[in-house]
């Protein structure tokens, strides 16, 4: 059986979702499709936290699921501008828990990924599959996995 790491940007697939298709990301028919006859060794939700109750009830939902949550400050800058991405500690667990597992399955859409990906590829022998919004993912991130799996309208919700 494979083993898979689960790895979720959750801003990224809730932007990119709602701007192509104004649905939001079905993660129960995620779930149910990257951990299919797999077992799965960790899986991460990454997002900012805002306090809202919303919210709360949302990553609880993850959590039932089988996400591991993961929660950073939301910060708003003085000049509007908001910070909170995760993308060092995607990387960090990415290179943590590939040791231990086949396929990593990556949510998200961010260029950025694209030497991860590589390298989790070349250096430490896992097949990588990428999961995001054909028109606004990275086409370097697209290239560099084993598959990419497009967000359409079989994983968003109704």
């Amino acid at each position: 059986m494979e083993k898979v790491v689960v790895l979720v940007d959750v801003q990224n697939v809730y932007y990119t979702t709602r701007q192509a298709f104004k649905r939001n990301f079905d993660y129960n028919r995620f779930w149910s499709r990257v951990t299919a006859n797999r077992q799965v060794v960790k899986a991460i939700a990454y997002a900012t936290d805002r306090g809202d109750q919303k919210q709360h009830e949302f990553q609880n939902i993850l959590r039932a699921i089988g996400f591991e949550v993961k929660l950073k400050p939301f910060i708003q800058r003085f000049d509007g501008s908001a910070k909170g991405d995760w993308d060092v500690g995607i990387v960090i667990d990415a290179l943590e828990y590939s040791k231990e597992t086949d396929v990593v399955a990556l949510v998200s859409g961010d260029g950025d990924f694209d030497l991860l990906v590589d390298k989790l590829r070349k250096e430490n022998g896992n097949d990588v599959e990428v999961y995001g919004v054909a028109q606004l993912t990275s086409a370097s991130l697209v290239k560099a996995a084993n598959q990419f799996i497009p967000i359409e309208k079989d994983l968003l919700l109704n």
